[in-house]
Parts: structure tokens; C-alpha cells; sequence
């Protein structure tokens, strides 16, 4: 029997890692409401590694630092819940004087639209009582979507601390468990690659929860500096948002600019809330996050948006959250896998020498596309000696000789092919 040439053993080598993953996203589809809580709980557990272990080292046993840790987490969770209702609770005191101003803006907009396009208000009131017609229609179908994801949320709210309490405990006994299943892969290279995988997911969740610190006190000095009320909550709440990477904190500019409208005497600084939070964001994104996160989770933009896509394609919200950890984490699998290392290349990071000016020239003399360039000058030496009345003399001549700058490598005799 033939044996298979390496290029067609890599083809189907590749076609069926390929197909591999695709039915895994088709399975965590259909398992979404048994993964998500697993998979939350597992960056939740990830997150809390480090705190499980300083309670071990002080002897307080594994299962009690376990459960410590989670009751920490919980109590984190829960105190920034409760600000953002109780905040919420303050403002809607002071719903009666917000509304008056929302309403008298809407009048100021309806006289602007009936002065530049000519509509009129009774026009505006038909076609909101149109709209609201509609959603009524369906009023029943949102109120069963909205009670079963409450339900949803308050069965994850149990089932996450639960997740993470036992992935502390026992989580020699599941790292085992990848040993026995890849027994045919070295010992070490496993150990590296589960290694890998919770420092870049650790990197990432750390890297996070700093950069939203951060993120909260800009937001909260430039919302006080505009003199907007209740700045403190606008400010951490449009950095809770960037759990929604690139757009989290352009939608937490929305509800502060609404709020600024509302209450201000100047549409002014409605557009000062959404420029400040422009800045943050192109702040957050270009010094904060790369030096605090720096290169520990290097993935690309672009494989960033599309990854974010899917992730909500499949998860919905979920999907967004998880999606960057998720990638960086398929990134080290990828780079582990031989068949895989070049989609790990392409989600990664790219480097220096890739955006430099003359990179295609370097690219295709790196792998061999073309020579190395000949010097574009070369002097030729001739030296000749004459004798003359036994008298020697030596007559030296330079002469300058240009040559072409890349030669194809499959052209030994330096000419280019036709």
C-alpha cells in the first residue's frame, strides 16, 4: 500500500482539526445553557487562583480557601450591584424634575423638525402611537423572554459559585484529567500548554478589571469637571461596560450625554460627555491596556471584531464577554497543534517587521521567494603592468557596475526568468 505524500497528510490532517472545531462551536451551541455558567465560572475560578492560594499558604486548608475566595467574590459582586440599584433608586427620586426637561427638550426638537422638514407634532404623535401599537402587539412574547431569562440569571447565580468552588478544589484532580486524556502528547508539553492557557487568561482578567479601575476615576474626574450629577455612577458604570470590548465605553457615553441633556441648560455638554469618553476610550485603547496588559494576550484587532461577532452570533451578550478570552485561549491551543500553529499565527499579534515600509521585499527573501539582494554598486578593479625600458609600470582602473536589486531564487544564473 502507497503511503501518503506529507502534502496530502497535511491536508487532511488540517481538514479534519478543521472540522474538529466546528463541531465543537456546534456543540457549545447547543449546550449553551449548561456551558455558559461552566465557562464563567472557569474565568471566575481562574480570577480567583491567586487568593485561594495565599489562603493555603496560611494553612487554612484547601476547601476553606476555596470556599473564602468564591464568598469574597460574591461579596465584590454584590456591593457593586447594590451601588448601581441604589444610585438608580436616587435618581429616580428626582425622575419628576428629569422628566419635565425631557419633555420640554422633545417640544424643542418638535419645533425644529416642523421649522426644517415641516413635521408636525400630530404627525410625531401618529407615528409613536404606531410604534407602540406594534410592541404592544407583542408585549406577551417580551414578558416570557424577559421572566425565563430572569430565570436563567437566577439559576447561573447559584450555579456559578458553585462551578468555581469545586474548579478551586479540585483542581489538581482536573489537571490530571488532561493528562490521562492526552497520554499520547509528552507529559511537559501538556503541563506548558495548561500553564499557558491561566497566565493569558489570568493576564487578560486582571489586565481588565485594572484597566476599568482606571477607566472608572477618568470617566468620574471629567463627568465632575462638566459639573453632571451623579458622576461616581456614570463613571463606573461605562467602565463595567467594557466588558463589551471596543464599544462598551461609547455605549456607557450614551445614558450620562441623555442625562446631561436633561438636565442641563445646554446641549453642550451632552457633546462634552460623549467627546470626554472618546478620549478615555482612545485612551484606554493605545496607552492603558497595552502597557498594563502589554504582550502577555496578543491578539489582533481584526481577529478581536470578528471573534466579538461570532461570540455574539452564538452566545448573544455571553458571547461578548467571553469572546477575547476564549480566542486567547483557542491562540494557545493553535500555537501548541503543529496542523494548527498557522491559525495561530493569524490570530496573533503581528510583528514589527510585518508594518515596516519595505516588508513584502523582507517577507519574500525570509522564505525564499527571492535571493538576497546583490549590492546595487560594485566597483571592478583592472590592474595592468607594462614594461618599458626596464621600467615597469602599473596601470590601475576602476570601473563602477550596477546590478539589479532581486533576483529570483530559482535563477542561478542571476538572469530573470521569462
Amino acid at each position: 500500500m502507497e503511503k501518503q505524500s506529507p502534502k496530502k497528510s497535511y491536508a487532511l490532517d488540517l481538514a479534519s482539526s478543521l472540522f474538529a472545531l466546528v463541531l465543537i462551536l456546534t456543540l457549545m451551541y447547543l449546550s449553551q445553557s449548561v456551558l455558559l455558567p461552566l465557562l464563567f465560572a472557569t474565568l471566575i475560578s481562574i480570577s480567583l487562583f491567586p487568593l485561594a492560594r495565599f489562603f493555603e499558604r496560611i494553612r487554612l486548608g484547601r476547601a476553606l480557601s476555596a470556599l473564602l475566595s468564591v464568598t469574597i467574590a460574591i461579596a465584590i459582586i454584590s456591593a457593586i450591584l447594590w451601588f448601581i440599584v441604589h444610585q438608580s433608586i436616587i435618581i429616580g427620586k428626582d425622575a419628576t424634575a428629569i422628566t419635565s426637561k425631557v419633555l420640554s427638550v422633545l417640544d424643542g426638537g418638535q419645533e425644529w423638525l416642523y421649522e426644517k422638514f415641516g413635521i408636525g407634532k400630530n404627525q410625531v404623535l401618529d407615528k409613536l402611537r404606531e410604534q407602540g401599537n406594534k410592541s404592544l402587539e407583542n408585549v406577551g412574547s417580551v414578558i416570557t423572554a424577559t421572566f425565563g431569562s430572569i430565570g436563567s440569571m437566577l439559576a447561573s447565580a447559584i450555579l456559578v459559585p458553585l462551578y468555581s468552588f469545586f474548579m478551586l478544589y479540585y483542581r489538581d484532580f482536573f489537571r490530571e484529567f488532561f493528562f490521562r486524556a492526552f497520554k499520547s502528547t509528552p507529559q511537559q508539553k501538556v503541563n506548558e500548554v495548561l500553564n499557558k492557557i491561566y497566565n493569558v487568561v489570568q493576564s487578560y482578567l486582571v489586565g481588565l478589571i485594572t484597566v476599568m479601575g482606571i477607566v472608572a476615576v477618568l470617566n468620574t474626574v471629567g463627568l465632575m469637571a462638566m459639573g453632571i450629577d451623579y458622576a461616581w455612577f456614570f463613571g463606573t458604570l461605562a467602565s463595567l461596560l467594557m466588558l463589551l470590548p471596543y464599544i462598551g465605553i461609547a455605549i456607557g457615553s450614551i445614558l450620562p450625554a441623555l442625562f446631561a441633556l436633561a438636565v442641563k441648560d445646554s446641549a453642550w455638554y451632552a457633546i462634552g460627555v460623549v467627546a470626554w469618553f472618546q478620549v478615555v476610550q482612545f485612551l484606554e485603547g493605545n496607552i492603558i491596556t497595552p502597557n498594563i496588559v502589554g504582550s502577555k494576550v496578543s491578539i489582533n484587532p481584526l481577529m478581536a471584531i470578528i471573534g466579538i461577532l461570532l461570540g455574539g452570533m452564538l452566545f448573544g451578550l455571553a458571547g461578548l464577554i467571553l469572546a477575547l478570552p476564549f480566542i486567547a485561549t483557542l491562540k494557545v491551543l493553535f500555537d501548541a497543534i503543529p496542523n494548527m500553529q498557522a491559525f495561530g499565527f493569524l490570530i496573533g499579534e503581528p510583528e514589527k517587521e510585518h508594518l515596516k515600509r519595505n516588508a513584502t521585499q523582507e517577507l519574500l527573501m525570509r522564505w525564499g521567494i527571492v535571493r538576497l539582494p546583490r549590492n546595487k554598486k560594485k566597483i571592478q578593479v583592472d590592474v595592468k603592468t607594462k614594461v618599458e625600458n626596464n621600467d615597469p609600470q602599473t596601470e590601475v582602473t576602476y570601473k563602477e557596475i550596477n546590478e539589479s536589486e532581486e533576483i529570483p531564487k530559482d535563477d542561478p544564473a542571476g538572469n530573470a526568468s521569462s
